[in-house]
């Protein structure tokens, strides 16, 4: 199946109220992530990316963090599994190499350990619980 979806990157406050649903949608509802720890400090210092449908509806969501890294990869569930997730991905990476950053890192649930490996990152170090789920974190050179 393909899916048509439209990719923006900008900043928090052109984004912010997509990328709260969506991350509300799947890490606080889905996946029963405290509030207090998906809500951060980093939001408005971070490039966001959104996600949307034909239609304009947001539908997934990352960010990257002034440090490098890539975080908060969100996809709401009925989109999942059509290439949304590596678009978010490499999307992310472009602009990370766009700021001059030569490796990026992420802090990846271990359930999507696969995925991320796909995209040329490497587990950089032991498994540990964020917000009672097991992450992994997972490094890649951005060539």
């Amino acid at each position: 199946m393909n899916m048509e979806f439209r990719l923006r990157i900008a900043t928090w406050g052109e984004l912010g109220t997509g990328a709260r649903a969506v991350r509300q949608a799947v890490f606080v509802d889905e996946q029963k992530v405290p509030p207090n720890l998906e809500w951060d400090d980093h939001d408005e210092d971070c490039v966001q990316l959104l996600a949307t449908d034909t239609s304009g509806n947001a539908i997934g969501t990352g960010r990257l963090l002034a440090d490098g890294a890539i975080g908060r990869i969100a996809i709401l569930e009925a989109h999942r599994g059509h290439g949304l997730g590596r678009a978010i991905m490499e999307a992310l990476m472009i602009e990370a190499r766009r700021r001059g950053f030569t490796e990026t890192y992420l802090t990846a649930q271990t359930q999507a350990r696969a995925f991320y490996e796909k995209l040329g990152f490497a587990v950089a170090g032991e498994e540990f619980l964020e917000a009672g789920i097991p992450h992994v974190t997972m490094k890649r050179r951005l060539d």
